[in-house]
């Protein structure tokens, strides 16, 4: 039977004046956008959305984030026939339209705009001939629509960081590493070793935490997998113990991917995988970037990890990871602390600025 449309009854309905997402206003008549993070509505033919072409979509949707001990989807996905696309629905925060039409395109394309019915909000349009060529398109496009909205929310979530972070581990992040960073005002619990700073709480809804630490730089090996798992284990074993001697935090290397990013138009390694407590069943995920401190010639650490048994833990860590893209290094050139928006080109071709 065809699925009907979803409506969810958590939409806010009143109209608020915002600024937009990034901090630039774009009208004090613009309604806040509605729904919750990580949430998109999928305007799409709801017999498409049966067929093949509508379920490419949707599995990219759903596809799990990486790095977490259990399957969580990317998105919580909605959808709705254009016929019933209303006002209502327009102000939701993160929207995808399909256009599927022979007569008016030859070609698949990705065409992307912000804040058009509400703030903040991001919406990505796909246009294609047909729907073969629509299903396709999407697959091979995947980490680009992905990319998309994730990067949206956290820049969001960093906006909010720039008036809402605590103050005392911005200062003391100063004080030791000539850093600065915003990491949620909720991180009230701190220690502090050689070179190493943790911050964290014990929130009903899961354990969030931060550190931050240091070590030479030697030669470009020191950007690869090996090197980092080995530094990272010997760090935490001093700082992070278990509750009991012989119980320290330590790397699942065998769960653990690196990538090479930008953060702040400069070079990072980003590691994401699972941490574990030796001799405990204490574990969960965590995500680093490796940055190199050219003034200080040495590694600069940033790191979050997230202990939340039982829960689900996408929000979690894609919350704290956000503050790992505020972190400026010492002497580093004043740019935009939020994450580089994925730029969607006339000629279908993606690249990131």
């Amino acid at each position: 039977m065809k699925r009907h449309l979803v409506y969810l009854s958590m939409f806010l309905m009143s109209v608020l004046f915002v600024a937009c997402g990034n901090g630039k206003k774009k009208s004090m008549f613009t309604p806040t956008s509605s729904g919750r993070a990580y949430e998109v509505l999928v305007v799409i033919d709801l017999d498409m959305w049966e067929r093949p072409a509508g379920r490419a979509l949707f599995d990219v949707l759903d596809s799990d984030v990486p790095g977490l001990p259990q399957s969580e989807r990317s998105f919580r996905i909605m959808y709705t026939d254009p016929s019933n696309y209303d006002a209502t629905l327009k102000i939701i925060r993160n929207i995808i339209v399909v256009e599927v039409n022979k007569d008016l395109y030859t070609q698949p394309k990705l065409k992307s705009a912000q804040n058009v019915y509400a703030a903040p909000q991001s919406i990505l349009t796909i246009q294609a001939p047909d729907e073969k060529t629509f299903g396709e398109f999407v697959t091979k496009n995947k980490q680009v629509i992905i990319d998309y909205f994730t990067h949206a929310e956290m820049n969001r979530q960093i906006f909010a960081l720039e008036t809402n972070h605590s103050d005392y581990v911005t200062t003391k992040v100063k004080s030791m590493f000539d850093c600065d960073v915003w990491v949620p005002g909720e991180l009230t619990a701190t220690k502090q070793g050689e070179n190493f700073f943790w911050a964290g709480t014990n929130a009903a809804t899961g354990d969030q935490n931060f550190v931050i630490y240091t070590y030479p730089y030697t030669d470009k090996n020191t950007f690869t997998k090996e090197y980092f798992v080995h530094k990272r284990d010997s760090v935490m074993k001093i700082n992070i113990p278990g509750a009991r001697e012989g119980m320290y935090m330590m790397t699942d290397s065998l769960m653990t991917d690196v990538r090479p990013i930008s953060v702040q138009g400069e070079y990072a390694l980003e590691v994401r995988g699972l941490w574990r407590i030796k001799g405990d069943f204490m574990g969960g995920p965590f995500v680093s970037h490796v940055r190199l401190d050219r003034a200080n010639q040495q590694i600069v650490v940033s790191e979050i990890f997230v202990y939340s048994p039982d829960k689900m833990k996408r929000n979690l860590v894609r919350q704290m990871e956000a503050s790992l893209y505020t972190l400026k290094l010492p002497n580093s050139r004043q740019v935009e602390v939020t994450i580089p928006a994925i730029v969607i080109s006339n000629d279908s071709t993606t690249n990131k600025k």
